[in-house]
């Protein structure tokens, strides 16, 4: 039987649960797989989360001294905006490319964690930069997002998340 789904690109793993992330085989390979054409523009990925963020949260700019008074239609033109959103989009590379060693993933949330908490960033912010995060997603993979894909894309999200939420609430 394993060779047979192994000529599907499947194996009789891609069922089991990771109790670390909650994610199984499948839905790694599906988050990695997705992840793969919009990790090649780290910047224009990053750009395209991040101006997203700010159109539904304009608020959340005057975080950002470096851009904070940039009209949002100049941010993709702006060097220090363009390199925070590069900074964003290999936060998630991290993530995904950690999908199978959590303790490596659980270690990079911690730092990225500590940064956020010392300037003073809350749940509330990362939940709503997760709700813009997968609607990007969603836009950008277009038929590509199927049920499937959504459902691993929020279960990837949710456990690196919730170690960010324990180091904001520490």
């Amino acid at each position: 039987m394993g060779t047979l789904l192994s000529l599907f690109g499947l194996s009789s793993n891609d069922n089991r649960i990771d109790e670390a992330t909650g994610l199984t085989d499948r839905q790694k390979k599906l988050v990695q797989n997705t992840w793969a054409p919009l990790r090649k523009d780290e910047v224009a990925s990053g750009v395209a989360v991040m101006t997203a963020f700010f159109k539904k949260y304009p608020e959340y700019q005057r975080y950002f001294t470096a851009f904070m008074d940039t009209p949002l239609n100049e941010l993709p033109a702006n060097k220090r905006f363009q390199a925070h959103c590069a900074s964003i989009i290999v936060a998630l590379n991290t993530v995904i490319d950690s999908l199978h060693d959590p303790g490596l993933m659980e270690a990079s949330l911690i730092g990225l964690a500590e940064r956020h908490k010392k300037r003073g960033q809350t749940k509330e912010e990362f939940e709503n930069l997760k709700e813009v995060v997968l609607d990007v997603l969603r836009q950008a993979l277009g038929r590509q997002y199927t049920p499937e894909v959504a459902e691993a894309w929020s279960k990837t999200l949710n456990a690196a998340f919730t170690k960010i939420y324990e180091v904001l609430a520490s």
